[in-house]
Parts: C-alpha cells; structure tokens; sequence
C-alpha cells in the first residue's frame, strides 16, 4: 500500500501544475470547499504565476494521460467543480503526441501472439488518432479488408493505476470532511472512473461493448455501428472495420457532400433515445469527433471505450420522468423521484414539483437555440442541493450524454425541437412497458421467480428457527472497523514546508 507521504507529495506536484494554469483559486473560493482542502491548495500555489482566467482544460492536459480522463469525467459534474471548471473541461483535448511506431508493433504482435505480417499485409506507421489511452492506425488485413487496429500505449496501466490509487485516497480524505463534499459522494464518482478507466484499458471490453450496441441497434438501419475483427482483437489490440465518412465536425464538407443535416440529427436523437431507454446500454462519448456522415446517409460511430448502463428499473423512471417533462407532468415527475428515493421522504413533494416546474417550463415548446442548457443545468443542481438529493452518478452520465447529443444535433440542425422528436418515441416506449399487457406479464415473472424460490427460502427459515431442542443459532458478530491513525497531515506539512523552501529557493535565485 502506497504511503500517505507520496500521495500527499503528487496532489502536491500536480496542484502546482494546476496552480501554474490558475485552476486552484476556483476551488480555493469554492464556498463548499472543505478547509483543509483550501489550505492544501493555498500551499500548493505558493509562489505560483498564474493566468488571471483559469485554464482547466491545459492543466489537466500537462498533468498527463490519467488527469485528461479524469477531467473528462469531472466535465460532467458541475455540481462538483463548478460550472465555469466544468464547461472548460469540456474543450478538453484526449490528444497526445503519437507513440513512435517501433513500440506499437511490437504491442501488436505481443498482443496477437503472432508477427505483424501474418495479420495484416499493410499497416499505416502514422497515427489517424492518438489519444491518452491508445492510438488509431489504418491498415489491411490479409484478406483484403480495410481496418481501423488501436494499440494501446506503452506501460499505460501503469500510470493509470498510480494516479488512480491517489485519487482514491485523497476522495476518502475529502468526504470524511463532511458537508457538502460527503453529499456529493467524490470517491463514487472516482470508483465509477475507475470502472470507466478498468474497461478502457482492456479492448476486448471495448470490442464487446461495440459488438453489443451493434446488435441493439440493428433496428436503427440509419445508425450504424462497424463490426470487430476478433481475429485479431487481444487486451491491447483493437480491430474493426474502417469508417470512411465526414465528421461532424466539418458542417461545410457535409453540406457539398449533399447530406440531409436536419436528417442526420433525427437520427442521432433517435438512435440515442433507443440506446439509453430501450436497451440501457448508450455510447457515453458521442461527441462529434466520434461520428461520420456515411456516403449512403447513415450515420456511423466509434470509439466505445466509455458506455453507460442502466437496468429496466431506472430505465422507466427516466422514461416517465421524460414523458412528464415534456407533457408539463411535473407531479408525476416529483413522485417519481421520491418513489426512486433520489429525494429524503422529509421534503415535500409538491413544493419538489414546483422546484421541477421553474426549470421545466421556460424549455417547452422552444428550438434549442433558444434554451440556455448551463441555465437548465444550474435550475436542476440547485434542485438537488434544496432537496439533499445524492448525485447518482449512472443517471449523471446519461445527462452528461444527453447534453452533449444536444449540441451535436443543434450543431446539425439548429432549429430542432428535442422535446418534439423525442415525444413519440418516448411515449411509444412508456406505452409498451407501463401499460396493462407489460404490467400483468411482468406480474406473472415475478410470481413464477417467486416460486422457484420457495424451496430455498423454507430451508433457510429451517436453519435460522431450528425444531426444539436444537443448538440456537450463534449471535452475530459486531462489526469492527478497522481505521489508520489520523496523522497524515503530517506527511502534508512536511512536503508542503518541502515544497514552500523550493519555491523559495527559486524565487531567491531569481
């Protein structure tokens, strides 16, 4: 176990470079801000020049390739960061330059067990893509087949175990403070990181996660998801088809290629309201890097290394809490919520109604141009604090999501109506599962899983109530927990006063 001294020594390190770029006074005047968390940054940022305006995205860029992750993730969270720190983390650039190309071949014929030549008879030296995590080559397999083959980088893990083993020890430390820090559940939101990070750092979860949505969404004939090559698809290797289209990004080429961009962006809410409602299984990084125009009008995605999942349960709420957003059912919505139990039963509903109405309202029946979404989104998280409500952070990565096909479709078609296109489909998929045929089949499930529980449940009440007679049952133990002395703030002065006389040093040599 890595010792509090060298965790407390690289938040160090790392806050100076975030002092560097002006990204600590936001936290530093943070008002939620624990105090000791302030103190730390405050020495941190001794004797540090920074920019007037914050530059988040740039700091976490220089941090390296675990903090550009990081900051992503962070992206979604305003209600942690603040929203000036989350919309600049949102510009952040998952780019680093490229791995040279030695070390890349010998990854993949690690990875495949087999020399290069033997997959592939001609592969592309220059990167398409390189990112924190991997990078992208062109290249032809022995049949003949154009593919797209990611390598992950070099001695990737681990770094990213290292920072990741940091960051869950300074969350503990921070929601142990109490207060608003421990209503915001820091390390669950590291832990789903981590999770994140886990699956990206293994490409056989990727080609999986892939393979699945392609299958979900073949009913989707307007989206389309490439096939995996899992002949030559390892832990380190990635193979799948190749995508040859125009990014979103580029609106001009899209236009002279002809597409139908009020076309694309139906397809884009569509194919994402099947995702997240239907199937509770979405691609969490549809940002417009991530998707192409297709020759034929389609609309293709890759990259899956970030995927949402929510299970039916959720699945419905969040239908019903879509459908009484868009139908003005802002009681149903309040119900809702505390049925989920995401609202303390000690509040009280219709004023939670209300509170939903305020920020439901100013958005119906508008285009998306005309919707302020930091508006919306602040309405929404001074909710969750009025009302002590917990962050869920699977919902937070679907809003996340949800925000951000919304800008992609806006940039598509800048008169759409969100709440217009997604109005059938939504109400269509309530209809299907809350209606009485979904109701009484779902009755029937639970009932026939019940019974073929029964056996187990009578031999369980056997061993717990034994006949007379018998030996009682032995009494539960107490729990014990186990805790670490308190004194990790001593490791904290002394590289703080390590750090302080370094900065001095300079200061003086200067």
């Amino acid at each position: 176990m890595t010792a509090a001294v060298v965790h407390v020594w690289r938040l160090l390190k790392w806050g100076r470079v975030l002092a560097r770029h002006g990204a600590l006074r936001g936290i530093e005047r943070d008002p939620n801000t624990p105090p000791p968390v302030r103190r730390l940054c405050r020495i941190a940022r001794f004797a540090a020049q920074g920019p007037a305006v914050p530059d988040y995205a740039g700091a976490f860029q220089e941090v390296g390739p675990a903090a550009i992750k990081l900051g992503q993730a962070l992206a979604t969270r305003p209600d942690l960061v603040g929203e000036e720190a989350a919309r600049d983390l949102a510009l952040l650039q998952d780019s680093l330059p490229p791995a040279p190309f030695e070390a890349i071949r010998a990854a993949i014929e690690q990875g495949l067990g087999r020399p290069i030549e033997s997959a592939f008879t001609e592969i592309d030296p220059v990167p398409v893509g390189a990112a924190s995590i991997a990078q992208v080559h062109r290249a032809i397999t022995t049949e003949g087949r154009e593919v797209a083959v990611k390598v992950l980088r070099p001695d990737i893990e681990a770094d990213f175990a290292k920072a990741i083993e940091t960051y869950e020890w300074a969350a503990a430390r921070v929601e142990g403070m109490g207060g608003e820090a421990s209503r915001l559940r820091p390390r669950l939101v590291i832990a789903h990181f981590k999770q994140w990070t886990l699956r990206e750092l293994d490409l056989r979860q990727e080609a999986a996660a892939a393979s699945e949505l392609r299958a979900n969404l073949v009913a989707e004939s307007g989206f389309h998801v490439p096939e995996i090559d899992w002949t030559r698809t390892a832990r380190r290797v990635l193979t799948l088809d190749w995508v040859e289209g125009i990014k979103l990004t580029d609106r001009q080429a899209l236009i002279d290629a002809g597409h139908d961009l009020k076309a694309l962006a139906a397809t884009l809410v569509r194919a994402f309201l099947r995702q997240a409602v239907v199937d509770g299984f979405f691609h969490a990084d549809l940002h417009q890097g991530n998707l192409f125009a297709l020759p034929d009008g389609r609309l293709a995605a890759i990259d899956f290394g970030i995927m949402g999942r929510i299970d039916r349960r959720s699945r419905i709420w969040l239908a019903e809490i879509l459908h009484g957003l868009i139908t003005g059912d802002y009681r149903r919505v309040a119900e809702i919520h505390f049925e989920a139990q995401y609202v303390p039963p000690h509040h009280d509903i219709d004023a939670f109604a209300t509170a939903l109405r305020a920020v439901g309202e100013p958005m119906r029946g508008l285009p998306v141009k005309d919707i302020s979404i930091s508006q919306m989104l602040d309405g929404l998280f001074k909710i969750t604090r009025d009302f002590d409500m917990q962050t869920q952070p699977h919902l937070l990565l679907l809003q996340k999501t949800m925000v951000m096909e919304e800008g992609v479709a806006t940039a598509l078609d800048p008169d759409i109506n969100m709440w217009e296109t997604a109005e059938p489909f939504v109400t269509e998929w309530v209809r299907t599962e809350l209606g009485p045929e979904a109701r009484l089949a779902d009755q029937i499930v639970r009932t026939v899983r019940l019974l073929r529980r029964l056996p187990d449940l009578l031999e369980r009440i056997e061993q717990s109530y034994p006949a007379p007679g018998g030996a009682p049952p032995e009494p539960p133990l107490q729990e014990v927990v186990l805790l670490r002395p308190a004194g990790w703030w001593r490791y904290a002065l002394t590289a703080a006063l390590g750090a302080a006389a370094g900065a001095a040093a300079v200061q003086y040599l200067i």
